[in-house]
């Protein structure tokens, strides 16, 4: 079974579809679900289990008002599994994840950042559905957004206004310091949590080894991680491009160089299958899931590769 968001997917959207986070994931979770010859869902119930007393205090939100209404006795629905997971969601926002800046079909701007946070509003959306607490953090140079895990539907909706302003923004030179905030990150998360990482892994000053320092301080801290790392492999890896001069900007800096593309693509081919490689080979040697994540391939693995981590953390 393969279930994939494909670009005439994107292509059936106008631009400002994309300010709708919500109703994007709904869709896309939904389909991956229909999908599924078993449901993924299965084994982490969330149905009704039994009654218990209402306590002062407590969130009025899971009281059956029917059985109130035949005993004037306040009762909670208690559930199976309640905030049973948390789950951090963090997100590098730096300029390079706004590549590529091509429009597609009606004008559709598909990024890394956009791929990027509909995946992460995918992933809050499944964690919602199953009482999981949910948590963002955003980072380019600093780390400007980190809220601690929570359930809600309020909760949810906050984060998503928080995915769809970062979204809007065009703003370039936005360098990465991703081991800093991920340090800081690992610093803040009291709790044991899944983490989920969306970056495609440049960071401005540090190397491989230095940012697999800081994922290991978060593995160090008990927490288990998930990398996506995000990359347009049509462009990125394969270096598809014409045959013709280009002038190709460094989008974190700004710096510019002019050159003809046949003249680098085997050098460059070679060399980011060799980064690529190395970031592998880190991930394998810190026990890190590392799943490639094309922008152009849609989210079905995206959600696969979270239920089969989620499944053995709950086992």
């Amino acid at each position: 079974m393969r279930v994939f968001l494909s670009m005439s997917f994107f292509d059936q959207f106008p631009v400002q579809a994309f300010n709708h986070l919500d109703l994007l994931a709904n869709q896309v979770v939904e389909g991956f679900i229909i999908g599924m010859h078993k449901s993924p869902f299965h084994g982490f119930s969330v149905e009704f289990a039994e009654h218990r007393l209402y306590n002062q205090g407590e969130s009025t939100k899971e009281i059956d008002w029917k059985v109130y209404a035949r005993t004037d006795k306040l009762f909670s629905k208690k559930f199976e599994e309640e905030t049973n997971l948390r789950c951090q969601i963090v997100i590098d926002t730096s300029s390079s994840m706004r590549f590529p800046e091509e429009k597609l079909k009606g004008g559709l701007i598909l990024n890394k950042l956009k791929f990027s946070s509909l995946g992460a509003a995918c992933i809050m959306n499944v964690l919602k559905r199953q009482r999981d607490a949910f948590g963002l953090s955003l980072f380019d140079k600093n780390l400007h957004i980190h809220t601690h895990a929570k359930s809600s539907t309020s909760h949810y909706q906050l984060l998503l206004s928080f995915l769809e302003k970062e979204m809007q923004q065009t703003s370039n030179n936005k360098t990465t310091s991703a081991v800093a905030a991920l340090h800081q990150i690992a610093d803040q998360i009291h709790k044991r949590s899944l983490v989920v990482i969306f970056s495609d892994m440049f960071d401005d000053g540090h190397n491989i080894e230095d940012l697999f320092a800081a994922i290991n301080h978060l593995k160090h801290n008990k927490h288990e991680v998930i990398l996506f790392h995000v990359m347009d492999h049509k462009l990125e890896l394969e270096f598809e491009f014409d045959n013709r001069p280009y002038q190709f900007a460094d989008m974190d800096t700004g710096e510019k160089i002019r050159l003809q593309t046949n003249q680098i693509r085997d050098s460059y081919i070679k060399q980011i299958a060799e980064i690529k490689a190395s970031i592998q080979s880190k991930a394998i040697q810190y026990r890190v899931d590392y799943i490639e994540a094309d922008i152009n391939q849609g989210y079905n693995y995206i959600l696969q590769s979270f239920f089969v981590k989620r499944k053995k953390m709950m086992h």
